[in-house]
């Protein structure tokens, strides 16, 4: 089988190097028992299902999870409780969730630790606000990996994920030609299908994320569920040693 050239690896971060979908179940679970241990009185799945349509309707990134979580819960639910220490003991409990959960995918970083002694040059394409990207980026250990001019978070360069500019951008700032450069990631229309539209080759990493059934429209080069995969098909395929 003929091998092909590559010169650059970018990968995804959000249910790609990371289980971002089950981090985030687990601390809004742990955020909703902080308020109940401190006086909420709301049933647990009560509780979880208006945080749940909260995040649906205003957004991962929006800063008042938690209060819009109590003001749509029953008014005796919070009689007698001070608010305001209800949001910070749940704030605390997702950012403690966050110190002891967030750990890149084991055999994820085994890999990148053996990419970084390549010739790749290695980056992120992510989507999100900068530094909250950032803190998954250093808390994950990844900036030991990648090369960080080529971190590109949607918000600090102002490029949506779905569109290829992004993607050609970071190939132009990588110094190689798109064919060269190759996209890890799970979301079929923010990494699949623009990546391949800007002529990179590209990675389905079809894991458990909540993007996990939605296949790309635009079939990928490779599909992956591990990077136990990954590493056979850039040994098999790019000849890439590691």
């Amino acid at each position: 089988m003929a091998t092909r050239t590559l010169r650059a690896l970018f990968f995804d971060v959000d249910d790609t190097l990371f289980d971002t979908t089950a981090f985030a179940t687990l601390a809004r679970e742990k955020a909703v028992d902080a308020m109940r241990s401190r006086g909420l009185r709301a049933a647990r799945t009560e509780a979880l299902a208006a945080m749940n349509d909260v995040v649906a309707e205003f957004g991962s990134n929006d800063d008042r999870h938690f209060d819009r979580m109590l003001m749509r819960l029953p008014r005796v639910a919070t009689e007698g409780c001070n608010r305001d220490l209800l949001v910070v003991a749940a704030v605390i409990a997702y950012h403690d969730t966050k110190w002891e959960q967030l750990r890149i995918r084991a055999e994820a970083e085994e890999l990148l630790r053996d990419l970084a002694r390549t010739d790749l040059r290695l980056g992120v394409i992510s989507a999100g606000l900068a530094r909250k990207q950032m803190e998954k980026i250093l808390r994950l250990g990844l900036d030991r990996f990648v090369d960080h001019r080529l971190i590109f978070i949607t918000d600090q360069v102002g490029i949506a994920k779905r569109n290829p500019l992004l993607y050609r951008r970071a190939v132009e700032a990588a110094g190689v030609e798109a064919p060269e450069a190759m996209h890890v990631g799970d979301h079929a229309a923010h990494d699949v299908e623009p990546a391949a539209a800007a002529g990179l080759r590209t990675v389905w990493h079809h894991g458990t994320g909540r993007h996990a059934g939605t296949p790309p429209k635009v079939a990928p080069d490779h599909e992956i569920s591990d990077f136990v995969e990954l590493r056979g098909i850039l040994k098999e395929h790019y000849a890439v040693g590691v």
